[in-house]
């Protein structure tokens, strides 16, 4: 055990983790030149397209230290997004130390900052590196003394490195043997092992990713997992390389993997503890709490009759992803679809673009909205996650909406652009932090609805992509919502309804009006677009008839006779109002999501 290190990656998105660890692992010689290749441990190819790191990835390197020792270093590489952070704590609750990556020419952003306070939380020897030191533009004094200044690591204590071209990685990983302390196994003399991610192989079944924190398990034993006494034969174990890798046995202080009989992945929950199934440990490891999602949508094929296809895809998609939550529902005008539950945006992007691209499945996905709290006026509380299951507001005594901290880094000249661009979305501020001469943190709270319209987009805009914002979640207010139902020609189209605070509910009707009456196809008659709350019309478009000239025949004669057809035509349409229905298109449906906030 004194000769293992277990560490991970933290950075803001985009500083360079995955590189970093693609020249770990070509310095150590894990894998052959041939095999080696960018982002190696990015295994789907929306990472690589997008370059973001989605899914953590564990891999074992052998390293001769200068001293000539022998270590194994297990290295876990995290997504650096927000969304993901639930990702970056089960890694950290797996380690004893953590390379915190700061880009050379970015600095310190929130998410560095966000995760610098998540590894002091699990008590982790930090080692501070500064990546991308070969470009122009870098300057890693300042970097250094922003690290020093910020986060109370000294300068002098922060490695340069360049993990594009290759420079300083020998004394990273000199740091890594010599900074980062060995395991300590627990007290308990029985089996421990934390389960830190899962994934489901078609042919193998539930592949457990563990970190043996005492005892050991090796092939053949018989193991059982705390939180639901389930007893299950262990067929195989072993290490990633990054490829899996056979071994006989996983010792005290290892990384590795755990093939036993289990068919489902919700059966190795995250955050549990294994142990041997004849001489169990009494207590459990200190697990981790389970991803809650933030954000709801409806996901609707175009074709119906891909909806069991569509099933089938958010199963598979589940195996692999504990958080992703789904029940069936139906609409009106998109027919019968699924109610999908997310961690933020990026992760529901993320989903939907895989459905279409791995099971070719065309999606419609409603509104983005968040689940709200209600109380209704019999003492019921009730969770509210669809626009379709608010009750009528004579039978609610108070609503709650989910509020976010949120903080933002931005350079001192658009200090002011910020505050206003919080404010706007219902954002209170709380306090404001020097980071250096230049770049300033700013603390608000904000309600959730507001962060999931195009919140991130306009500060990118606002700031010309300088700030950088991390949020997490508070606690629930009470608030003043509505549901605003959006009518075409008298009848209420579910798929468009929405709840909103009271204050911004008649601006996005309005919004959304105009962007129906954009989209919408003209017909014979007119069609009028409202938003309603409760029986009152709070924004009307109305899209104009087309017409028809029905006069065109008549040449000279009496006016009369040109009257009579006109007026055969008014009666017309005042029928074929009543009877005639108006086809909303697909893309009505996808611009509500492009509406501002």
């Amino acid at each position: 055990m004194e000769n293992i290190r277990n560490f991970c990656i933290i950075a803001h998105i985009d500083h360079g983790k995955s590189t970093l660890a693609d020249r770990l692992i070509e310095t150590t010689d894990t894998v052959s030149q041939r095999e080696m290749k960018h982002q190696l441990l990015d295994s789907m190819d929306i990472e690589r397209e997008r370059g973001i790191t989605i899914k953590m990835q564990a891999v074992r390197l052998d390293y001769v230290a200068k001293s000539q020792q022998s270590f194994i270093i297990n290295l876990i590489d995290t997504p650096g997004h927000v969304d993901f952070s639930y990702e970056v704590s089960r890694s950290l609750a797996a380690c004893e130390g953590a390379l915190l990556l700061v880009d050379a020419t970015q600095g310190i952003e929130a998410q560095t900052m966000a995760n610098f306070y998540l590894a002091l939380e699990h008590d982790l020897e930090i080692i501070p590196v500064i990546n991308k030191v070969d470009l122009p533009s870098a300057d890693p004094h300042r970097v250094a003394d922003e690290i020093e200044q910020v986060l109370g690591i000294p300068a002098k204590d922060c490695l340069r490195c360049s993990a594009k071209t290759g420079l300083g990685i020998s004394d990273i990983l000199e740091a890594i043997v010599a900074k980062i302390p060995a395991p300590i196994a627990d007290s308990e003399i029985a089996t421990k092992a934390l389960i830190f991610d899962a994934h489901y192989d078609a042919y193998r079944g539930v592949i457990t990713y563990v970190r043996i924190m005492s005892g050991s398990i090796s092939k053949g034993q018989k193991i059982k997992l705390m939180s639901s006494d389930a007893v299950f034969d262990v067929l195989d174990v072993g290490y990633f390389r990054p490829k899996m890798t056979p071994g006989e046995r996983l010792e005290c202080g290892e990384v590795g993997y755990i093939i036993s009989n289990i068919k489902n992945v919700a059966d190795a929950r995250i955050g549990d503890t294994i142990t041997d199934a004849k001489a169990p440990a009494t207590t459990p490891l200190p697990g981790y709490t389970e991803a809650k999602p933030m954000v709801f949508c409806g996901f609707y094929p175009v074709d119906t009759e891909d909806y069991p296809g569509l099933r089938d895809a958010l199963e598979k998609l589940k195996l692999n992803d504990a958080s992703l939550n789904f029940i069936p529902e139906s609409s009106q005008a998109l027919g019968f679809g699924y109610r999908c539950g997310f961690l933020g945006l990026l992760h529901m992007e993320i989903i939907q673009e895989r459905i279409e691209r791995e099971y070719n499945i065309e999606l419609v996905a409603t509104a983005p909205n968040v689940t709200y709290r209600l109380s209704k006026t019999n003492g019921e509380q009730v969770e509210i996650e669809n626009p379709a299951q608010f009750p009528l507001a004579q039978q609610i005594a108070s609503t709650e909406e989910p509020y976010m901290g949120l903080s933002i880094i931005t350079p001192s000249q658009f200090l002011g652009t910020v505050i206003e661009l919080a404010q706007e979305h219902r954002g209170e501020y709380k306090k404001a932090e020097l980071i250096d001469a230049e770049r300033q943190m700013l603390t608000f709270s904000i309600p959730l609805n507001e962060l999931i319209s195009n919140f991130f987009d306009k500060l990118k805009s606002r700031t010309r992509g300088y700030a950088s914002m991390d949020y997490w979640f508070e606690d629930y207010r009470p608030s003043k919502l509505v549901k605003v139902d959006m009518m075409i020609n008298g009848d209420p189209v579910d798929a468009l309804s929405f709840i909103s605070h009271i204050s911004k509910a008649p601006y996005t009707a309005r919004k959304m009006a105009e962007k129906l009456k954009e989209l919408i196809p003209r017909q014979l008659y007119e069609v009028a677009l409202q938003g309603v709350i409760g029986g009152k019309v709070i924004a009307r478009e109305t899209i104009s008839a087309m017409k028809k000239n029905v006069i065109a025949k008549c040449y000279g004669g009496d006016i009369t006779r040109k009257r009579k057809l006109l007026e055969k035509q008014k009666e017309g349409k005042k029928k074929m109002k009543n009877i005639g229905s108006v086809q909303v298109p697909k893309e009505a449906f996808l611009s509500v999501l492009k509406i501002d906030g």
